[in-house]
């Protein structure tokens, strides 16, 4: 999604010239292309998919919106499992309409990952809880905190449900470097994304991720910390800027990698 402009094609080859081994896919651009497709071309660049995203949206009431939303997210693991990833980012979902039952909207979520998490482990897939900054919470994530999502996902086994841990939506919490620990110790950090603060955001806010080192958040004392906790996986930047969307496609991927190096790298 940082550089959504580009096809799926495109972002391949770039990936490739740049150097750049892994990319994690969003669910929309890889069915317009056809999931069976987008795994071969991954495959034949000998990029590997390090998450795919999303499934979720699993707070309805309703039993047939309900049953839509299990079976959405089936698709969602099997297309995982087409792509060769092992982890699918999970958006939890928001208030039901007219609700204002935050509880009774995580153990909604609860009762669906009991169905979904044994399927997923069937077929190689973990399932990552994201937790939202606490503004998405009545419409798009009803778990805030990775205290909240380790909550869920310890009621499973790590090999089936972790947590993600996003710089962008966490890192105003000053109890998350704790959870991130609580997190490690059992194994359940499942992806590392990054994106910076900045402010004014805009309005609607949802495209306001900042470029690496735009904004106010320490990215790099972030990953000393995901290191400390044990996560050897893949670090994925995940910006939704509109800024950057308007620009050559692989001028923002060369400038993140740059970014990334400058920002986020251990220093020597």
């Amino acid at each position: 999604m940082t550089v959504k402009q580009l096809t799926l094609p495109e972002l391949t080859e770039a990936c490739v010239r740049l150097g750049i081994g892994g990319v994690g896919l969003w669910r929309e651009p890889v069915q317009a292309y056809g999931v069976d497709a987008a795994a071969r071309l991954v495959r034949a660049a000998g990029l590997t998919v390090t998450s795919l995203c999303r499934g979720g949206f699993l707070t309805a009431v309703d039993a047939a919106e309900r049953a839509r939303a299990l079976a959405d997210n089936h698709a969602a693991i099997d297309e995982a499992a087409t792509l060769g990833t092992d982890t699918l980012i999970l958006v939890s979902g928001g208030l039901p309409a007219g609700s204002r039952d935050l509880a009774a909207a995580r153990e909604r979520i609860a009762d669906a990952l009991t169905v979904l998490a044994p399927y997923a482990a069937g077929r190689g897939v973990r399932l990552a809880i994201e937790p939202l900054h606490p503004m998405y919470a009545s419409d798009r994530c009803v778990v805030s905190t990775l205290t909240q999502a380790l909550d869920l996902a310890e009621r499973f086994p790590s090999s089936q449900v972790g947590v993600v841990v996003d710089t962008y939506h966490i890192w105003w919490d000053d109890t998350a470097p704790s959870a991130v620990t609580r997190a490690g110790a059992t194994d359940r950090i499942h992806a590392f994304q990054l994106a910076d603060w900045t402010t004014p955001l805009p309005a609607g806010v949802l495209n306001g991720r900042g470029q690496i080192g735009d904004g106010a958040i320490d990215l790099r004392a972030w990953r000393d910390l995901v290191d400390a906790a044990g996560y050897g996986g893949a670090i994925e930047v995940e910006l939704f800027n509109d800024g950057l969307w308007a620009r050559d496609g692989v001028e923002v991927l060369r400038e993140t990698a740059i970014r990334f190096v400058e920002h986020v790298v251990p220093k020597k």
